[in-house]
């Protein structure tokens, strides 16, 4: 799975730790879901796409493996 976030962060032109205040989790929980050592939880994909007023959709996708 790839993510999208990094780009939509910093188009916002937010930090990790402002993005992660805004959504309640630990700066470290986003460093790692943007360079694909986490897969976040539903509702942390959910809280991440709502913040940006996006779909889940357009902040990840599949791999041909996945």
């Amino acid at each position: 799975m790839h993510n999208h976030i990094a780009e939509f962060r910093k188009a916002a032109g937010l930090s990790q730790q402002e993005l992660a205040d805004a959504i309640s989790v630990s700066r470290k929980t986003i460093s790692t879901i943007e360079t694909l050592r986490f897969t976040p939880s539903v509702i942390i994909a959910l809280k991440i796409a709502q913040h940006f007023n996006t779909s889940v959709e357009h902040l990840f996708t599949l791999d041909d493996g996945d």
